[in-house]
């Protein structure tokens, strides 16, 4: 199979450069599953072209013990998987084009983040949904695409067309975007991938898509594909994905609107500091923030030796960028910086490293859930994680009264998709106690008034008793 990347910028052999790779040697890289060589059929100051070439060794991988699955009995000697672009080729990208692909040269940095004109060849390329599938694919990132449909067999045109495409594409982008767009895409058009999909593959796509694919059109079927027999995890990618796209690109504005809403009371500070000392009557040791943001939580947990360990999760990578600049975790000394850990992760599907701590926190969370997203939450938190006590805050909504320029009906925050008087909140603490086998005291969080409440309410449910009999299991 065959992958070639061409530019004609001015000083078109500076790709060498972006690439890691010599124009005018050949190289030979040694794969698992065969060979990659890497060479330059073209090399002017006006284009410039690599060529990828796999030399997929058949026999060996028919070998693989890891291909179990096969259609048929000669399947590992009979099959087009030496011919096609697949995920041997993104293998091959990630492991022979690795620096590049990560946007790194030293000698170069400034062109590494310059977009320049590049042309992508793709000799042969599966596609499961034909040409309009295909452009689906790309066109939404800005490429130009062509295709080539190719017969099943010259010699026999009545055979028809088969699903294979030669496939050229063009872009003015980044060489770093173009390999990841690639990565992640090529095993999107075939129908199986030559190693076992675990649960890596989830921090592989997001971290290749970081940037992209949570704002592709198409993003859920790129996510369904790419993680093939795992649908439970491309579920947690779907959410993870769409939380970010919700929250990313304008969470500080929010946070800082939230922020100035607030700040003629300093509720912020007051409700960060009363979980905290909420947290330190419990005695706990380990605690995870769920939802942590930008880390103010964590920053007030740290300076308090009592917690042992402490981890925050959020569904934003931008927000956990932020929060370990904000905390300095690389400036940390090492006795202190081994408390601390931050984690990508989704509130909505059942995840392991969210289980046996001593007490976990949802800081002002709940209320950007919709419904049916909470529901999944409560399971996920209560019901699987089971920390031994909970403290969660949310806005009193009848307190919203006590803000003029708020108009009635209104909420505090844009991305808030509710918000509970004291009387709804007391309900919902009640159903989950009755659930999920806990008890909970209802404390008010700021300035208090005799006829509104707070303007914060917060509950700390502590598990007393098992909960009763599921009626549905977190995805």
């Amino acid at each position: 199979m065959l992958l070639t990347i061409s530019t004609s910028r001015p000083g078109a052999t500076d790709l060498g450069y972006l690439l890691h790779k010599h124009p005018d040697r050949l190289q030979t890289f040694e794969l698992s599953f065969g060979r990659c060589h890497v060479f330059y059929p073209e090399s002017t100051e006006t284009k410039c072209t690599m060529a990828m070439l796999l030399d997929i060794d058949s026999v060996a991988m028919a070998r693989n013990k890891g291909n179990k699955k096969q259609n048929f009995a000669l399947a590992g000697y009979v099959n087009d998987r030496p011919f096609v672009a697949s995920s041997f080729m993104s293998t091959a990208i990630s492991k022979v084009l690795g620096s590049a692909m990560s946007g790194q040269c030293k000698s170069h940095p400034d062109l590494a983040k310059e977009a320049i004109p590049l042309e992508v060849a793709i000799d042969v390329l599966p596609v499961r949904g034909g040409e309009d599938f295909l452009r689906k694919m790309f066109e939404p990132l800005g490429y130009t695409v062509s295709t080539k449909r190719l017969p099943l067999d010259e010699q026999f045109p009545n055979w028809g067309e088969s699903h294979y495409f030669s496939v050229r594409l063009e872009t003015t982008a980044t060489v770093a975007s173009v390999l990841s767009h690639l990565y992640v895409l090529i095993p999107v058009f075939d129908n199986q991938k030559h190693y076992f999909v675990s649960k890596d593959e989830l921090d592989k796509l997001l971290d290749k898509g970081k940037g992209w694919l949570d704002s592709h059109p198409e993003m859920e079927t790129i996510v369904r594909r790419y993680l093939k027999f795992m649908p439970s995890v491309a579920r947690q990618a779907i959410a993870q994905l769409s939380e970010a796209t919700e929250t990313d690109d304008d969470s500080e504005a929010k946070v800082d609107a939230e922020v100035a809403f607030e700040k003629k009371i300093r509720l912020h500070d007051a409700r960060l500091d009363t979980v905290t000392e909420e947290l330190v009557k419990t005695g706990a040791t380990r605690v995870i923030d769920l939802g942590c943001g930008e880390g103010k939580l964590l920053k007030r947990l740290i300076k308090n030796w009592q917690f042992k360990e402490i981890v925050g999760v959020d569904v934003s990578v931008r927000t956990l960028e932020i929060a370990s600049k904000r905390l300095r975790l690389d400036e940390l000394p090492s006795f202190q910086s081994e408390r601390v850990k931050l984690m990508h992760g989704s509130l909505l599907y059942r995840d392991s490293r969210f289980s046996e701590f001593d007490a976990a926190a949802l800081v002002e969370v709940i209320e950007h859930l919709d419904p049916p997203r909470l529901s999944a939450m409560e399971r996920v938190v209560f019901r699987h994680a089971l920390p031994k006590v909970v403290i969660v805050t949310t806005p009193n909504a009848d307190y919203n009264a006590m803000w003029p320029d708020l108009p009635a009906g209104k909420f505090r925050h844009a991305d808030h998709r509710f918000e509970w008087t004291r009387d709804e909140f007391k309900v919902w603490v009640d159903s989950i106690c009755q659930r999920f086998g806990y008890a909970a005291e209802i404390a008010p969080v700021g300035p208090l008034d005799e006829k509104l409440g707070a303007p914060t309410q917060m509950a700390t449910f502590t598990k007393v008793g098992k909960p009763i009999a599921s009626t549905g299991a977190a995805q």
